[in-house]
């Protein structure tokens, strides 16, 4: 069974508070994007599961997502079948745009029907938040949702089935460590307080002008572009900590782009076009000028 594991942008991240868990609770607006990996199951005749993939930063033991949906399910269904899960990464690991949590959702919906499970979309959900506070996101077949506590209580959006946005995604050779952001988010929250909130943000995607939306010249007749909706807790911390994030804002800035912003905890950064052909000549450019960077033109799927 082959599968695609779609990438996810943070259209929209407030960080509320910490929670007794030690995780913190969010409100973010989740974007599908086609940016994607491939997920090969195929069953062994013994019960092992094992995790083949050729990138070295792909954990290949029982700490791999993937690996452990499998494993829940094996051990919850009482399943006697192992399991080889091929990994083709595309989606730069560590880099806020939700990969690891993609494939383990990708592994869990289709070991529902490889092993005949028969599981609602709903069981599959539960299951996911086991796994990752991402991965239920990518259970649901849309292409944006709501993401409330940890990230995990996810509402889809409905009315935005045609909405197609274009985006520049760059991403360093930076690492971020997660765990360290937030710990630095503990000790500066009231600096990271949005002026706007996520529903205004989908008010505006709705409108069907876009360019009224992505484009300095136009405002909205809320009088806010979407470079002032656009809101990541996280960003001004992770760019203090990690000076190449600020770069690569300051790149797409000299771009022309106006809409623009980091991805989760970092360091990926993306930035708004209205057309494809757009997005590839400025693509083009920025790997030309800075071949450290990945550089992908990518879009709502």
């Amino acid at each position: 069974m082959v599968l695609n594991s779609f990438a996810k942008l943070n259209l929209y991240l407030e960080v509320l508070k910490k929670r007794k868990d030690s995780y913190h609770n969010i409100n973010t607006l989740f974007e599908r994007i086609d940016l994607s990996d491939k997920i090969i199951l195929k069953a062994r005749p013994d019960n092992l599961i094992k995790i083949i993939c050729k990138n070295p930063g792909v954990p290949k033991d029982s700490s791999n997502l993937c690996y452990r949906s499998a494993k829940l399910l094996q051990e919850k269904f009482h399943i006697n079948q192992g399991l080889d899960i091929k990994i083709i990464k595309q989606i730069p690991l560590g880099a806020g745009l939700g990969g690891g949590s993609s494939n383990a959702a990708a592994v869990l919906s289709g070991l529902n029907k490889l092993w005949k499970l028969n599981l609602s979309c709903q069981r599959l959900v539960g299951l996911a938040r086991k796994i990752g506070c991402d991965a239920p996101f990518f259970i649901y077949n849309t292409s944006f949702a709501f993401g409330l506590a940890r990230g995990d209580r996810v509402k889809p959006l409905k009315g935005f089935k045609n909405l197609r946005l274009w985006h520049i995604l760059v991403v360093p050779k930076t690492k971020v460590l997660t765990p360290k952001i937030y710990k630095e988010w503990d000790r500066y929250s009231e600096l990271t307080i949005p002026k706007h909130n996520a529903k205004i943000l989908t008010l505006g995607l709705r409108k069907k002008d876009l360019s009224s939306l992505i484009l300095a010249s136009s405002k909205m007749k809320q009088g806010l572009m979407i470079s002032q909706l656009l809101f990541n807790s996280l960003e001004e911390i992770t760019t203090r900590l990690y000076p190449e994030v600020q770069r690569i804002k300051e790149a797409l800035t000299r771009c022309g782009l106006k809409s623009i912003l980091m991805s989760g905890s970092g360091p990926a950064v993306f930035g708004m076009v209205l057309l494809r052909k757009e997005a590839e000549r400025l693509s083009r450019q920025l790997r030309r000028q800075h071949r450290s960077w990945q550089v992908f033109v990518t879009r709502t799927f």
